[in-house]
Order: structure tokens, then sequence, then C-alpha cells
């Protein structure tokens, strides 16, 4: 496959690796305890990254089959790379960690995550990055989409909703005539396939496991389809496995409504301070007022845009951050009054790559999502009504729709006793609460430690957390705490 820029991605024949497996068929392949011999066994050629990092961070790349269902066909090269534990005597093994998206790479991890854990962990693991399967420098696909194709979160309006299906069919259609014959093989479970290819050909019998976000279900995914292979997993702000996809996208709202409350009652204690409102009713109050006369006339920003209501309402997640979610709503207020322009939104736009992935895994894992366009708009009205702030954002019609293929395979049910660790922000935006909760439902061996009061995506991967040292003893010891906990607060 050529790309628009004149690189090729790195899909290719490997003619070793199918003489070996020719006489394989896909069912000896998935019968097997190991990944087939050609892919366990290969031997891996390690060498600096690159000149900007430390020389102890090496790459490399590991083959493995577009298709698990022939094993034998056409394989792609998926790019890992490593830091060495930093102790002989202490190494215990492998840690393998994903940033999540889905969509984002993966091949620097090791040296952002170095810094993140104690010296103890670092003594006892290599910690290995990869850029999953169609990703970055694991044959990348890229559908061509435009800044507006790559968002997630689109307001439902009877006028605009005809450009909202044009929009998301667009997305499908450009993905299928520029990747076609590689987007059916971009899945969660091919990617946790290609997870445990790495691990054999490090030579390892078990893997741990560190995942962030979207990572958490990756890492789950894994834990059901090889159990027998998870050693010591984190999961950092946990999504429900029961959810995927659609219905993730429709938890955010009622998230979104227990973040907002909240916010409203801390910004009416300090009344004095910012003047939204003495009560939680009156700060509510003072928000709508706010959107309602954006709808009229969008509030001027620092960068040079306007928002209008539906943009502010994207602005969702800030509230999880109580207190910088009041400061921004102050400046919203003054420049709709004539004062000042206000902040600018981040502008939050993924690329091309991370995009087109996204919606290559969030379609192509489960076959759960409405073909009827019109079974959107109903959803999306009804959840507008029951959470106004951002029911419609979540339930409104997506690429998904029109997807070309059904899901290959069905959508994993994560059900099991495997040992894992759960990290969770009291207030995350994206993976919420009730979701970290179903993961800890689904995982039967987990424990979790939820970070009360704490705020936004991310708890190790964040910074100092008061779960570092759970987190920290479980990868050095192994052993989970005695129950759930709470910590912080």
């Amino acid at each position: 496959m050529v790309l628009r820029d004149g690189r090729t991605t790195s899909v290719v024949t490997t003619g070793a690796v199918a003489a070996v497996l020719a006489a394989l068929t896909p069912a000896t392949a998935f019968a097997a305890d190991e990944p087939p011999q050609a892919y366990a066994r290969q031997q891996l050629r390690w060498e600096r990254c690159d000149a900007e990092h430390p020389a102890a961070f090496e790459c490399a790349k590991v083959t493995v089959p577009l298709d698990y269902g022939d094993p034998a066909g056409r394989t792609i090269d998926i790019a890992v790379s490593r830091v060495r534990a930093g102790g002989a005597k202490e190494r215990h093994g492998a840690l393998l960690i994903n940033p999540g998206g889905p969509g984002g790479p993966g091949l620097t991890m090791p040296v952002e995550m170095e810094p993140l854990l104690s010296e103890q962990v670092r003594a006892r693991f290599d910690l290995v990055g990869f850029d999953p399967r169609g990703v970055g420098r694991s044959a990348p696909v890229d559908c061509d989409l435009t800044a507006d194709e790559r968002g997630v979160h689109h307001p439902y309006a009877p006028g605009t909703f005809a450009k909202d299906v044009a929009r998301a069919r667009s997305v499908a259609d450009k993905c299928w005539a520029k990747a076609g014959d590689v987007l059916p093989h971009i899945t969660t479970r091919n990617t946790a396939r290609d997870m445990d290819v790495i691990r054999a050909a490090l030579g390892e019998k078990r893997i741990s496991y560190f995942g962030y976000s979207y990572g958490t279900y990756l890492g789950a995914v894994y834990t059901q389809m090889f159990p027998r292979r998870a050693d010591r997993f984190v999961l950092d702000s946990a999504l429900d496995p029961a959810l995927a996809w659609r219905q993730s996208f429709r938890g955010w709202s009622a998230g979104a409504e227990l973040a907002f409350t909240r916010w409203t009652e801390w910004a009416a204690a300090r009344d004095a301070s910012y003047g939204l409102g003495a009560t939680a009713a009156q700060v509510r109050t003072a928000y709508w007022d706010l959107v309602a006369r954006a709808d009229r006339t969008p509030v001027p920003t620092a960068d040079g845009t306007a928002l209008d209501g539906d943009a502010i309402r994207s602005g969702y997640a800030a509230f999880v951050h109580v207190e910088a979610a009041t400061h921004w709503i102050v400046a919203l207020k003054a420049a709709a009054a004539g004062g000042p322009a206000a902040p600018a939104m981040p502008a939050g736009v993924a690329s091309d790559n991370a995009a087109s992935v996204t919606w290559a895994l969030f379609c192509g894992d489960t076959r759960s999502w409405p073909r009827d366009p019109e079974q959107y708009r109903r959803d999306a009205v009804r959840d507008r009504a029951r959470y106004p702030l951002a029911g419609d954002l979540g339930a409104t019609v997506q690429p998904c729709a029109f997807w070309k293929r059904p899901a290959a395979e069905p959508a994993t049910v994560v059900d099991n006793d495997v040992n894992a660790l759960i990290v969770q922000n009291q207030w995350d935006p994206q993976a919420t609460l009730a979701m970290a909760r179903g993961m800890r439902r689904a995982l039967h061996g987990a424990r979790m430690v939820t970070v009360a009061g704490g705020e936004g995506h991310g708890v190790v991967v964040a910074g100092p957390s008061c779960a570092d040292d759970t987190v920290n003893r479980y990868l050095t010891t192994g052993r989970l705490p005695a129950k759930d906990l709470t910590c912080g607060g």
C-alpha cells in the first residue's frame, strides 16, 4: 500500500515465514499452545532507536500475520522497543506498555514510563513498547480524513443531521477505499495476538503489562484470550469491556452529568470569588444562560475563533477539574459580555493515522453498531433529554453505521480470574468510575485502587499519586492488595 507522501507501509510477504507455515491450516495455528514456530522463534535485531534518545533505548521489528486465520499468508512488521531491566539478578521479565487511544503509538513508552516507576520495578522489568498494528511504524493506515472527519463528538440538531450522516458515511467510504485490504484485520483481538507473538519472540513464557485508557481494554482482552500467559497486569483508567464500543460513547454522558453537578456545587461554595451563583442551581443556570447566549452570538477566543453553545458543551470533560473549569467559565462569561477574549479550547485533533485506526478498531471490534441512521437520531434525542450536557455527543451517528464489513469475530466477553490491578481516578471524564467498576466486575481476580477526589484521565501516567505505592509493590512482588482500596481524598 502506497501512502500519499510516497511512503509504503510494511505490509509484506515474508518468504521464510510463508514457507514454514504453508502446511499449517488456520485451525492448526489457532490450536497450537504457542504461536506458529516461524513467528514465535524469530530472531529480533535490536538496534539503537535514534540519536534523540539514550543508547539503551533499542528498537526491533516483530513479524506477525496480517490475518491470523491465514498464518501462511501476508505478514506485517510490528515496531517494538525496549529499555532493559536495571538489574540482572533482580530481573523478573518483560513489561509491555500500551498508551491507549486507540490509535496511539507506543514505541517511545519505555522512556516515558521509566521515570514514573520505582527503581525496584525498573530493576525487575525490561520495559517494552510497541506501535500496535496499523499505527506509527507498524504497517500504518491512513484514510485521508479531514479534521472534521477525525472528530468523535458532533452535536445533534435536526437541521444538521443529514450532514452528520454524510460525514459518517464519508469516513467509512474513504477508509475502505484507501485501506480496505487491511482494515478487517485491525482489531483488538488481533493486537492481543500480536502481543503474544511479541512475548514469544522475546523468549518469555509469560508477559506483564501496563495499559492506559483503551490499553486497559486491550489488556483485558489479552487476559481472556491468553490467561496462562498473563503475569502482572496494571490497568490505568479502565474501560468497561461489556460496553465496547457504542455504549462506551454513550456512557461518557452519564459521567459528564455527575462531574457537572459536582462542579456546580464547588463553584457555588466559592461564589464570593467567582460570582457564578450562591447555590448549585444558580451556577447551573449561569452555565446554561452562557450556552444560550453563545448560540445567539458565539464567544470570541484568544486564537481568533469563536465558540457557539455546542462548542462549549463539547468541552464537558473540563468539569472534572473543578477549579480550572470555573476559571474557564468565568472567562467565557466575561468575553460574552464584551470583555477580553476567552482562552482558546485545546485543539485536540487526532492525526489521520490515529483517527483511521480509532475507527478501524471501534467499528471492527464489534457487530453492535446500528446500521439505521434513524436509530442514532432517536438515541441522540433521548440521551440529550436525559443528559443535557453531552447526551447527544455520545449517541449521534458514527462511521461504524456504514462500515463495509461487520466484525470478523464477535466482541470478546471478558470474564476471568486473572490477577490484575486497576487504578482509577474518581473523576475521570473518559474512563469514568462506573466504567472502571465494570472492568473490576469482569476481572474477578483483580483488585482496584480508587483515588478519591482524583481528577482527570490517568493515574500513574499523570505523575505522583497515592496509588503509586500499591502499583510499585504489585509489579515488584506480584502480590495484590487483600481487598479493593480507596486512597487520597
